[in-house]
């Protein structure tokens, strides 16, 4: 079945791959952006800032189904004028596009959202999508508000709603705390992770953008919400060690009381980023798997091969 469907975030790190798989895959690709970008390989709209007030009708006209990318992401220090960012495009941005979109006559409007919905950390066992929803930042909060009034719409109006909660993202254009780690690997930059024995779950760019065009049109998807990995959780040596096998290094990697770690990083203001490295953070995908026969179609190892690929090629 070949749909019209819409990408928010078309040009971004998920957009861009997701838009061409669901090429490959038959369907029409029209990318809603902020302002129209040179080189961007199909049919696109300018919509301005996504808000409560963006006119959507243009880019919705015709349209199938929609992938909800676009969002507003990070922050230096948490504010609550930057607070009122988040509601503004990650809420009622989110539920205005809906809106609209079932107005229009959209069928299904599949949303990406974040891990970050239930907390920042996992004890003793993977999250279920049933899970208390507990989020701690501004980002998680405005995610959950979103997810929230998504399943309102669908049940307000009958267009069909798919949420897909992502761990950690990485992949060819990964930026943030997740290349830092490749520099530091790349460098051969001594860390103190050896003692760590935790878990966490991520996930690769291509099972990622895999999951969500199965999600656009499986039937079984249809008002669910799904957990997606790479299928296999890993401790921060484990992936420390996967990463510099992959880059062609040695990793480096020293024990040090994981205790103590957490007062290191408060020492050097990354308290944030250490958490990160040494709390558990595990989701199960057993649902997405039952529901729709989705398995990751790359490994971890794979992932993270391209990844460095990537990463020797743009240095």
């Amino acid at each position: 079945m070949s749909l019209l469907v819409v990408v928010t975030g078309a040009t971004g790190f998920v957009g861009g791959p997701l838009c061409k798989l669901l090429a490959e895959r038959g369907h029409t690709v029209k990318g809603a952006l902020r302002v129209l970008t040179k080189g961007f390989p199909y049919p696109s709209i300018a919509v301005g800032s996504i808000g409560p007030a963006t006119d959507w009708t243009t880019a919705l006209a015709g349209c199938d189904a929609i992938v909800h990318l676009a969002a507003h992401v990070h922050e230096v220090a948490p504010t609550s004028e930057s607070m009122e960012i988040y509601r503004d495009v990650n809420v009622e941005g989110t539920r205005n596009l809906a809106h609209r979109a079932a107005q229009s006559g959209v069928r299904r409007f599949v949303f990406l959202s974040s891990v970050k919905v239930h907390g920042e950390a996992t004890l003793g066992r993977a999250l279920l999508e049933t899970d208390p929803l507990m989020p701690v930042d501004n980002y998680g909060i405005s995610k959950t508000q979103a997810e929230m009034s998504l399943m309102q719409i669908a049940v307000d109006t009958g267009m069909e709603v798919v949420i897909i909660r992502a761990p950690l993202v990485y992949g060819p254009g990964v930026k943030a705390n997740f290349v830092s780690l490749l520099r530091t690997v790349d460098a051969g930059v001594p860390l103190p992770f050896r003692s760590l024995n935790n878990s966490r779950s991520l996930i690769y760019l291509g099972n990622l953008v895999h999951a969500l065009a199965t999600c656009l049109t499986h039937p079984a998807a249809a008002n669910r919400t799904f957990f997606v990995s790479d299928g296999q959780d890993v401790s921060t040596p484990q992936l420390i060690d996967k990463i510099a096998a992959a880059l062609g290094k040695k990793a480096r990697l020293f024990p040090f009381p994981p205790a103590l770690l957490a007062g290191v990083g408060s020492l050097i203001g990354r308290a944030n980023m250490m958490s990160r490295l040494t709390d558990s953070l595990q989701v199960d995908i057993s649902s997405i798997r039952s529901t729709l026969g989705w398995e990751p179609p790359f490994t971890l190892s794979q992932g993270l091969a391209d990844t460095a690929y990537w990463y020797r090629n743009t240095r």
